[in-house]
């Protein structure tokens, strides 16, 4: 008879640097997820698009998916093959850097690691979370903030109305839509495992 192991669920706080109010997620998922999904969970529970490239910073190494054009003076672990429970536990708190020109980057901070019962490998949920992620491509924190404050004047000048209908029209970055981050989780979840 096979004995499993217990799955080590992690409760991850993920929030964007450099930005007023604070932008963030609250993400559960196993501890056997490898770097590379842990990615994809935060591309999803953040809202990016996953348009650019990424690396973890933890514990003094950096962590990614390998290029052709890295530096190769530069070490690079592959992700791919590193798995969040070898390289974190309960406090631990690492950098996860998205998009190297618009340099987004996040605070990544295990609040719990606990054991659960039975075989739910493979879950990821978003629990809990505030205000939109900002548009892809805005051109970085600081841009950001221009780009908020030009869309909150009322009434809105000609540079504001392009920029709104550049975001989408209904981008409101007060609203965080929990169902909509979980959904995506499990549209991507689905075309890159199922």
């Amino acid at each position: 008879m096979s004995r499993k192991t217990a799955v080590k669920a992690y409760t991850l706080r993920i929030e964007l640097q450099d930005i007023e109010p604070l932008i963030w997620r609250r993400l559960l998922l196993d501890g056997d997820s490898t770097l590379s999904k842990l990615h994809h969970y935060i591309q999803a529970a953040m809202g990016w698009t996953d348009a650019h490239l990424h690396e973890f910073e933890i514990g003094g190494k950096t962590y990614a998916t390998p290029h052709p054009e890295d530096d190769p003076e530069r070490e690079i672990v592959d992700e791919r093959r590193v798995r969040l429970d070898r390289v974190a536990t309960t406090g631990d708190h690492f950098a996860y850097l998205y998009d190297f020109g618009d340099s987004w980057q996040h605070r990544v901070v295990v609040e719990r690691v606990e054991s659960l019962d039975g075989d739910q490998r493979g879950y990821a949920y978003v629990s809990a979370g505030e205000r939109a992620c900002p548009p892809e491509d805005v051109g970085g924190a600081a841009a950001y903030m221009d780009f908020m404050e030009q869309v909150s004047q009322r009434p809105l000048d000609e540079e504001g109305r392009r920029l709104l209908e550049w975001a989408g029209e209904d981008f409101d970055p007060a609203r965080f839509d929990r169902h909509a981050a979980n959904a995506a989780l499990l549209r991507m979840a689905w075309n890159r495992w199922v």
